[in-house]
């Protein structure tokens, strides 16, 4: 395989026209959705749980199978629309999209409405790595690309955040069905426009597509995510759940072995030899582990500490959104003059920074104060994360882009993952050691083994005692809980300036690429 070096010099390429920004368009509204459609539930579950009466396990499937098979198929999926077409591979999607949002909005059954969200999830599968494959060929020119990148990392990343908001504003005047009605037009609109605005895309000497890889790579992906799901549903060691991570990763390491030894892979290993590409991935899923990490605690900090409603808490994410754009903005201006080695090495020291303030939050802090060290997080965040895509996409051959897209995007699940275990395993460590150390006394073993393993077991409890002891117990737990959550982020902040180090220096060769004079 021969790897396509990024560009230290500036040439010549075609620029993209209207048509392709208005392809953009078309291309970053399903991105959008697909990630939003992970977090649009979250408000929902009371008027689920009324219309349907699932039992518990259904109701974690039907939050849970969505993020599931997405995961799951991503690597699938990226290499399937190189061989048959990125294109058409994305309208397919999108028409699977489409009937599923009806099928899950006009469920009658709690068993219908995880069968939806499982199409759903089959077919978001399709949507981030086919447009971020067909954004690779429709904008040759470098600037352009990483405009465009750009874009689309905002839409994107900008999803699950939004999600919760969209889903509260709705259900305020609709039924629940209506969180996933809204999927329809933009489909709709996609597969109108598709075939008009976006040009075909596919690797010109496909191999033959290898189902045992597609196997092994779902085989390595699940355990790992309904692992860590069920590591974080539990609140403690759950030994189904460490057992499934261990399956994971053992299939991961077969899965490889047997694409290191393919003639034709569906994924080549082989990219990770090239230092731009590799720095690229670890840095981007670094930062994923992190962002995700402490995204995981920050919400219930919101909720529970600081006693702030669900849909209030949504909304105190605008600002996070507003430091992501704004990254994303300030590092695709500054990429025409700048090296990429000192834009990824910044942004990971700015995000670090937003971590170090993080730190220094307490039980009394105003969200406003949390959210504003919050937004420099997202900040330095938004400037890594288009650059990163970019240097993997634009790093990689073109007839590999939707293999290499999917690899990214699973990468980043994977890191969220890993975020989640290890950042929320040392949270969990100090309030566990904080709390049964000053736990009031008379607490019953049972009721002081649930509020030392969880802050929701912890309120739980309280709520079953008399005023007093239930004051003190609740100010114990969330002292403790505090005191785990800025731990993380210290833990969190010097990951990221580890990485900013090793990142930079790895980056340091490649020269920025101004921007072609327009034709």
């Amino acid at each position: 395989m021969t790897l396509v070096p990024f560009r230290l010099v500036t040439r010549s390429e075609p620029r993209a026209g209207r048509r392709e920004w208005t392809g953009l368009a078309v291309l970053a509204l399903p991105a959008l959705l697909a990630s939003m459609d992970l977090s649009v539930l979250f408000m929902a579950t009371p008027w689920l749980a009324a219309d349907l009466t699932p039992t518990g396990p259904q109701l974690l499937w039907i939050m849970d199978v969505y993020g599931f098979l997405m995961a799951g198929l991503l690597l699938t999926m990226g290499a399937l629309g190189d061989r048959i077409g990125r294109r058409r591979l994305l309208l397919i999607g999108a028409a699977a999209f489409g009937t599923a949002s009806v099928l899950a909005a006009y469920a009658p059954s709690a068993e219908l409405l995880v069968l939806a969200r499982a199409l759903l999830g089959v077919g978001g599968a399709t949507l981030a790595p086919s447009t971020l494959a067909l954004l690779r060929g429709m904008f040759v020119d470098d600037a352009q690309r990483r405009a465009a990148i750009g874009i689309w990392t905002a839409a994107f990343t900008s999803g699950f955040a939004l999600g919760p908001i969209v889903g509260g504003l709705l259900l305020e005047r609709f039924w629940w069905g209506a969180l996933f009605l809204i999927n329809v037009p933009v489909m709709v609109l996609l597969l109108v426009l598709g075939p008009v605005l976006l040009p075909e895309s596919r690797d010109p000497h496909p191999a033959r597509f290898d189902p045992v890889s597609a196997l092994l790579s779902m085989a390595a992906v699940l355990p790992v995510v309904y692992g860590v799901k069920e590591l974080v549903h539990a609140g403690a060691v759950a030994w189904t759940g460490l057992l499934a991570v261990v399956s994971g990763l053992a299939f991961g390491a077969v899965f490889v072995l047997r694409q290191a030894r393919m003639a034709d892979p569906l994924v080549d290993v082989g990219l990770f030899r090239n230092s731009a590409f590799s720095a690229a991935f670890g840095g981007y899923v670094v930062m994923v582990v992190a962002s995700s990490g402490m995204g995981y605690l920050a919400v219930q900090y919101l909720q529970v500490v600081l006693d702030i409603r669900p849909f209030t808490a949504a909304l105190w994410q605008l600002p996070a959104i507003a430091g992501t754009v704004l990254g994303i903005g300030l590092v695709t201006g500054l990429a025409r003059s700048v090296r990429p080695a000192l834009l990824a090495g910044a942004g990971l020291l700015v995000a670090a920074t937003g971590f170090l303030l993080v730190s220094r939050v307490g039980v009394d802090s105003a969200p406003a104060a949390v959210m504003t060290a919050y937004a420099v997080v997202t900040l330095g965040t938004g400037m890594v994360a288009p650059l990163a895509i970019d240097l993997i996409v634009g790093t990689a051959p073109p007839h590999k882009a939707g293999s290499v897209a999917g690899l990214g995007e699973a990468g980043a699940e994977f890191g969220g993952a890993l975020g989640i275990t290890v950042l929320g395993s040392i949270a969990a460590a100090v309030y566990t050691a904080q709390t049964r150390a000053a736990l009031p006394a008379g607490l019953l073993p049972a009721a002081a083994d649930a509020a030392t393993e969880t802050l929701g077991g912890a309120v739980a409890v309280a709520e079953q005692l008399p005023d007093a002891p239930a004051a003190a117990l609740r100010a114990t737990a969330e002292h403790a809980f505090t005191a785990g959550f800025t731990t993380a982020a210290t833990v969190g902040s010097a990951l990221l300036a580890v990485t900013a180090a090793i990142v930079t220096v790895r980056l340091w060769n490649l020269r920025p690429v101004p921007a072609a004079p327009a034709p």
